[in-house]
Parts: C-alpha cells; structure tokens; sequence
C-alpha cells in the first residue's frame, strides 16, 4: 500500500463513526454483510458525506442486509429518501442523505469497483465483528 494510501485508510476502532453511519453498519454487520467498508467524502466533491459499501454473497442476503438497514434507521426515524435496485438485488442503493448505503453482490462490487471510483475519500475498514453501540 502506498504511503498516501495508508493516509486515508483508518479502522473504525480509532475513528469515530457518526450516530446514523454506525447504526447502518452494525444493522449490515447483524446481517453478516462482508467487506464493509465506509467511504469518508467531506473531503471530495461529493453529494453525500458518506458511503456504507457491504457485500452478501446471494440475492436472498442482499435483500435481508438491504432490510435490515432500513429497519433499524425506521426505528430511529431516519427514513431512506430513495432505494433502488431491491427487485434485482445486485445493487440495492438507499439513499439517506448525508450518507448512502450500497449492498452489493460481490460480482457487481467487483465490476463498479466504487471503492476505486472514489480512491480520494478516506476509507474507514469495518471489522466483521458486530460494533457495540
């Protein structure tokens, strides 16, 4: 890993994740989501302040991620603005407004490759293990 990289690679253990972000993460990590990854793009031209990437390996996992997701933001009365991609279950977005979650097939993670896309934004890795709240 290059030095810059290293730069803007941090653990969610020494950074804290905001009250909204966190909630959705441990909602995808209960799931058993792999390979979450938060994307942090206050520093980017970006539309959102983050992105929540996580994969299921199955449209069945996806899907139960995808729900979880919004049922734990429900029940803190933080309503999706928009999602799609649910019927396919490839690519289900959920928009939130200051952040998005993206649950990905690993197929179609591999093909985007938005960790990439966006390389400038500072990458949080999320152990698998449940976050404690």
């Amino acid at each position: 890993m290059a030095k810059t990289e290293r730069k803007k690679t941090a653990t969610a253990g020494r950074r804290r994740l905001a009250a909204d972000v966190a909630r959705a993460v441990r909602a995808a990590l209960d799931k058993k989501a792999s390979d979450v990854v938060v994307l942090d793009l206050r520093s980017t031209p970006a539309f959102t302040d983050h992105f929540v990437l996580c994969s299921g390996q199955n449209p069945r996992q996806v899907k139960a991620i995808a729900d979880a997701i919004e049922d734990a933001m429900r029940a803190a009365k933080v309503k999706p603005s928009h999602i799609e991609g649910y019927d396919r279950a490839e690519w289900i977005l959920m928009d939130f407004f200051t952040f998005i979650v993206h649950v990905f097939s690993p197929q179609t993670r591999e093909f985007y490759s938005l960790e990439r896309l966006w390389g400038d934004a500072e990458r949080i890795e999320i152990s698998d293990e449940p976050l404690q709240a």
